[in-house]
């Protein structure tokens, strides 16, 4: 029900940040986790450590409302057929 209510501001923003080619500095940084793999022996190197890599939700959002948009368009246009 809440994608109901913002679905029209998220739609706002989507279509601006395309209309003027920008996206906003907090929709491209991340959190990285660094965490050490067990067993390794020596540590110096950077295959001893795994990144996780955590994403903004309202990226994950506007990903999936701009997927959306494009199957639509690749139906109505039989782009894939």
């Amino acid at each position: 029900m809440v994608i109901l209510i913002i679905v029209k501001d998220l739609a706002e923003i989507v279509n601006n940040c395309f209309t003027n080619r920008i996206i906003p500095k907090s929709l491209k940084e991340f959190i990285i986790i660094v965490l050490h793999k067990e067993g390794k022996k020596n540590y110096s190197l950077l295959d001893s450590y795994r990144l996780i890599t955590f994403k903004n939700t309202l990226v994950k959002v506007l990903k999936k409302y701009i997927v959306n948009i494009m199957l639509k368009v690749a139906e109505e246009y039989r782009l894939f057929f």
